[in-house]
């Protein structure tokens, strides 16, 4: 792939453009699509685009930024194209602040998954039915919290590789707990098959943006390639993103548990679930503690 062209095969040719995501690391599989971010401004949700049999993910962005995981999305860009140096300049500025974004996203993903345990347990003493999904987005918020006190960002294609690898220390410690809540020991083939149908549906419903095509590749690539409990745990992270973006109108889209029930792979056994959000709730207390020293 030529990355000069990506701005005319897009229609950017009057903004600064940068390629990010997993095809400027050296974790990437072909079937990860090309992230491109065009800083012009717009406040548009991103866009899927296919040219010449390749898979463009088109995130529109602005230089006025202050949401950490977005800059930590951005530090790593590759830039294509800033005639200005605009790019160039915030990238840097990025760059300065890294420790401090890192530190601002696991504080806040492990706020956000304390938040989800509550509602697990809320849930289930208002026998609410979306109590597991809850419970599935508070295992996600603490794998995100621990990536990112390892200062690594890596979207969810490579993540539990990624913490399969961290080094031993008090932090990484909870890494287990993620493990054992998320469900990945649950995975095989054929639920793997269940799943991505349910969850492309979920995405096509509340993204809109053809996302489900880039799912559909990469769990054909890990089945494919053997690694069942990764496309297990991508599938689920891309379920929880989807789903926080729902949370205050749940109860006016009750019909998505129907979805989400094989989507998530959840938890039928409220015992279980509190179990869980109790552990992760421990977790989540103890990286706090960590974060405050």
């Amino acid at each position: 792939m030529d990355l000069q062209k990506i701005p005319e095969k897009l229609g950017l040719s009057d903004f600064p453009v940068g390629l990010g995501g997993c095809r400027v690391s050296e974790n990437f599989f072909d079937s990860c699509g090309y992230d491109v971010v065009v800083f012009d401004d717009k406040d548009e949700l991103s866009k899927i685009i296919s040219i010449d049999d390749e898979m463009f993910v088109l995130h529109h962005g602005t230089f006025s930024e202050t949401n950490s995981k977005k800059l930590l999305q951005y530090a790593d860009l590759q830039i294509i194209q800033d005639p200005s140096w605009e790019l160039r300049m915030f990238l840097s500025k990025i760059k300065e602040k890294r420790p401090s974004l890192f530190a601002d996203f696991a504080k806040n993903s492990l706020i956000e998954s304390m938040f989800c345990c509550q509602k697990t347990k809320e849930s289930i003493d208002n026998s609410d039915d979306f109590a597991p999904c809850w419970q599935k987005c508070a295992a996600f918020f603490l794998a995100d919290a621990i990536t990112s006190l390892n200062n690594k960002r890596l979207g969810p294609t490579h993540m539990l590789d990624s913490l399969r690898k961290f080094a031993k220390s008090p932090i990484n410690e909870h890494i287990s707990v993620v493990t054992q809540t998320v469900g990945i020991e649950r995975a095989t083939p054929v639920l793997l098959e269940r799943m991505v149908k349910s969850t492309m549906g979920f995405s096509d419903m509340i993204e809109k943006n053809n996302h489900s095509q880039i799912i559909q590749q990469k769990h054909d690539y890990f089945v494919k390639n053997s690694m069942i409990s990764d496309c297990y745990f991508y599938l689920g992270y891309v379920n929880k993103e989807n789903f926080i973006k729902i949370k205050n109108t749940l109860s006016r889209n009750h019909d998505l548990i129907h979805v989400l029930k094989t989507a998530f792979d959840i938890e039928a056994d409220s015992n279980v679930l509190l179990h869980q959000a109790d552990l992760i709730q421990n977790s989540c207390n103890a990286l706090l503690a960590t974060c405050s020293e």
